[in-house]
């Protein structure tokens, strides 16, 4: 299979898409990659900003913020998607930041791209400060579902981990989002050492009691600080092991589909016992990046807030996007680099021994919030 050409400067807009990855001609369309993964799961990000401070994610203070012009323009995400769904086989699109609710114009882009697209499925990621006030809004825009990031159900320890008293916040805005309609209501909880691990089973007897579907997700070295290991994480066994004192966890029988979580169907455990009792109460999923990847059946591309492809969540490597854009270009000359970016996505991410510290592996230099998820 031929490999990539030097890749030499990606970022800097010019429009020759064909020197970026020596990608060969007559290749069905579609954003395929060189290991024959085709990506169909499009996330974009609205924007870089966010109003928690979350210690896996953003460091304290001090983080620079895109300037507004440097950010994709409503006009300009909407070109984008319509790219990506008509001509390269996006068939689902995930809205992400930062924080897509600091958005003023939130509201339109949805609209917009619903009126575009009546079918697609179009779903956003958010920590839901302010959702309570928005999801009805949201709804009627266009938006599908909702995910939504909560690690904690107590007061001092959320505090401790977005380094915001907002608790009261986030679950008004998720019981909105479930009376608005947007469901399935998908959870995001991450896990960490000696800080909320322990709450495991209670957040998921919770999620299950209320019909939100909860995930849970290993910590990836994704922070600003740069101060992940491997050693510190709670992998997805122990996020099993903590589970199994209350609950047994059965292999979900759905194809997973491409989907990052493993999904498992609950049962409550019979005390004293491994036994299970009673009815599934619903399922948990398990999303383990690190220790049990699933980069063979990766189907996603990701688009930052300016603009930039990331073929991997974890790549080093980014390809302008919006910079060919606003020189000018056709749409078949974007369709064209978005095809090179994702023809030299890397077979994994690097992450491969479990249980060590992988010194091999390079963190990006971009923290989660300034990717999107």
């Amino acid at each position: 299979m031929p490999q990539p050409r030097e890749a030499g400067s990606p970022g800097t807009g010019t429009p020759a898409a064909a020197a970026l990855s020596g990608r060969p001609h007559g290749l069905p369309a579609g954003l395929l990659d060189r290991y024959g993964r085709r990506a169909t799961d499009m996330r974009l990000s609205l924007t870089d900003k966010c109003n928690l401070r979350c210690t896996y994610c953003m460091p304290a203070e001090g983080l620079e913020w895109l300037s507004k012009q440097a950010v994709m323009s409503a006009e300009e995400i909407v070109r984008i998607v319509r790219i990506g769904v008509d001509m390269l086989g996006v068939r689902e699109l995930r809205l992400t930041g930062g924080e897509p609710l600091v958005r003023a114009d939130l509201l339109d882009i949805i609209s917009a791209l619903r009126r575009a697209h009546p079918e697609l499925p179009i779903s956003m990621t958010t920590n839901a400060v302010g959702l309570d006030k928005k999801a009805a809004g949201l709804k009627a825009a266009g938006l599908s579902r909702i995910n939504v990031s909560l690690d904690s159900l107590h007061e001092e320890t959320f505090a401790k981990l977005t380094r915001r008293p907002f608790l009261d916040k986030v679950l008004a805005g998720v019981d909105a989002a479930w009376a608005a309609g947007l469901g399935p209501v998908k959870l995001n909880a991450v896990l960490m050492r000696g800080i909320n691990d322990a709450e495991s089973p209670a957040l998921l007897a919770w999620a299950l009691d209320r019909g939100y579907e909860l995930r849970f997700i290993e910590q990836m070295p994704l922070d600003a600080d740069h101060g992940w290991t491997r050693r510190n994480m709670i992998t997805a066994a122990e996020i099993r092991g903590l589970l199994s004192a209350d609950y047994v966890l059965s292999s979900d029988p759905r194809d997973r589909d491409g989907a990052p979580a493993e999904r498992f169907e609950v049962r409550a455990r019979v005390p004293g016992t491994g036994e299970a009792t009673g009815p599934v109460l619903g399922t948990v999923g398990i999303i383990a990046s690190v220790t049990e990847p699933f980069c063979s059946d990766c189907r996603r591309t990701r688009i930052t807030a300016e603009g930039k492809i990331m073929s991997c969540l974890f790549s080093r490597e980014e390809v302008d996007l919006l910079g060919l854009l606003r020189e000018g270009a056709s749409d078949e000359q974007l369709a064209e680099r978005w095809q090179d970016a994702m023809w030299i996505k890397p077979k994994a991410h690097g992450m491969d021994h479990v249980g060590l510290d992988a010194p091999d592996f390079v963190q990006p230099d971009r923290s989660m919030s300034a990717i999107g998820g």
